[in-house]
């Protein structure tokens, strides 16, 4: 995966005070619940044992436990619910805060969860957060702000090439020939969402230049229509 979040968590509609304590990690009093241990230990069979956290090498085995590949999205948007901050490796606190979001507590629950996960992601109220996310997750360094081309041409097709396929492959052709950029900044990424959403393709004929466009895709939208004559 190229490397790859907030969330909006759904709230059960009613829940018995008996079985809101099971779903809790830790009791008021701070001892961990049946479901907690569940979660911790389903953690421990996936982490690096001297790192005390989930490793890659921990994720693909996880991805293989869950029958999914680890370049899925479906893998992103988990990272996305554990609000993984590091790319790669999951830590206990974000494990145990996601896998209680998600209400799951073995490999098997976690698995049929994902289709609900896609679901949630792809509500309006949650994309651009996690498209935001995503981009997030690939600045792996110490105040890195952009990302690389190369990079940036797998993500965006991983995360808006279902939705959005002639744009995102029209995008990756004209970055990888241009010479002029060699990285993307989060501004850069945010706006091509904004202009998959609102220009309509391929025409391109209500893109106003006069808008706050970045430079880039002036650039994209000039190249298209030189294409295109």
């Amino acid at each position: 995966m190229p490397r790859a979040s907030k969330r909006k968590s759904d709230t059960p509609k009613s829940t018995s005070a008996k079985s809101a304590r099971s779903e809790s990690i830790t009791t008021a009093s701070g001892k961990t619940t049946k479901f907690g241990l569940s979660v911790d230990n389903l953690f421990q069979k996936y982490a690096n044992k001297l790192l005390g956290m989930i490793d890659p090498e921990g994720i693909e085995a996880l991805c293989s436990d869950l029958g999914v590949d680890h370049t899925n999205v479906k893998i992103l948007m988990f990272a996305w619910k554990l609000k993984a901050e590091k790319q790669g490796y999951f830590t206990q606190d974000e494990w145990r805060k996601g896998l209680k979001d998600l209400q799951v507590d073995t490999i098997n629950k976690l698995k049929k969860s994902l289709p609900k996960l896609e679901a949630e992601v792809m509500m309006p109220e949650n994309f651009e957060d996690f498209y935001s996310y995503a981009f997030r997750y690939c600045l792996t360094e110490d105040k890195q702000k952009c990302v690389d081309i190369e990079s940036i041409c797998l993500l965006i097709d991983l995360v808006l090439g279902p939705q959005f396929r002639a744009q995102v492959d029209s995008f990756s052709e004209f970055l990888k020939n241009q010479t002029d950029y060699k990285v993307i900044n989060m501004d850069q990424w945010m706006n091509f969402l904004r202009f998959c959403q609102e220009v309509s393709f391929p025409d391109l004929e209500n893109y106003d230049l006069d808008q706050a466009w970045p430079v880039i895709l002036d650039n994209f939208v000039e190249w298209m229509r030189e294409k295109q004559n």
